[in-house]
């Protein structure tokens, strides 16, 4: 399968030396990690980088330093064509139960994080219906989050996101639990979403390989080095960085199906038991 024809452009995440140490013990090390502007002629394409690693390794504490709910021990984590250091709020959080505000509509719990993030009154009400018509959810404002199903609630909490980060979206382990079908619906979100805005930005953290792969433009490998004995050095590093532009598996539809796509989930399978 060709390579896919694009160019990069300005830097919009630049993780820079991270390390994490908590109480004493070492989670990261010297991690680095780069998104450009990815521009394809003729097409508006976001990013969306997955962030596979073995259980325990690390993910959830990266996931947080990216968000800005934490600070690393070392290193820079700066956003933006800016190159603004992060901050708590600068990136929206989508958690795996889609959390919304029980008690007030779908329209009411956009209001909500657009005065949340300082956004005046007009253009907090502005910028909520532009997100539940793109989002396709205008018909569903005056409902209540139990009214929706699973997939509408998801929707929502992407959009009730996007009101605080204009182009910044943390996404925790969105396939958990998912038969094939919804897994399917959540990687077509996925990338309707990233494809809004060329510089919208998506990151996944996940177990589910296989989505990973359908879902990102390139792939981050969290693991541990090992000693000359074979055992874990303390510290998670990106041990891998699958570029599946240049495997000619992104920003395609049906390519589970091709002998491309599994020689690269037969490739990660068996990285992950070296980590």
């Amino acid at each position: 399968m060709s390579a896919i024809d694009y160019q990069l452009g300005a830097t919009i995440l630049k993780v820079s030396n991270v390390s994490l140490t908590l109480e004493d013990r070492v989670i990261l090390r010297d991690v680095n990690v780069e998104i450009r502007d990815i521009i394809q002629p003729g097409r508006c394409v976001g990013q969306v980088s997955a962030l596979l690693g073995p259980s325990g390794v690390g993910k959830t504490r990266f996931f947080r330093l990216l968000a800005g709910l934490d600070d690393p021990t070392t290193g820079t984590i700066l956003i933006g064509e800016k190159g603004e250091p992060v901050e708590r709020g600068k990136v929206g959080v989508v958690a795996q139960d889609y959390p919304l505000f029980p008690h007030r509509t779908i329209l009411g719990n956009l209001l909500i994080a657009g005065r949340m993030a300082g956004l005046p009154a007009e253009e907090t009400r502005r910028k909520a219906d532009d997100f539940l018509t793109r989002f396709r959810m205008q018909d569903y404002a005056a409902r209540y989050p139990c009214q929706l199903s699973g997939g509408q609630r998801q929707r929502v909490a992407i959009a009730q996101q996007f009101m605080c980060s204009e182009h910044f979206l943390l996404m925790d382990e969105p396939f958990s639990g998912l038969d094939p079908l919804a897994i399917e619906s959540v990687i077509e979100l996925i990338t309707e979403v990233a494809n809004a805005d060329e510089l919208n930005t998506i990151i996944v953290v996940t177990h589910d390989i296989s989505a990973a792969i359908a879902v990102a433009d390139h792939i981050w490998l969290l693991g541990r080095d090992r000693d000359a004995e074979g055992q874990p050095i303390p510290g998670a590093r990106l041990q891998e960085n699958y570029n599946l532009l240049k495997r000619g598996l992104a920003w395609r539809k049906g390519i589970q199906s091709t002998p491309e796509f599994q020689a690269l989930l037969t490739e990660i399978r068996t990285r992950f038991a070296t980590l």
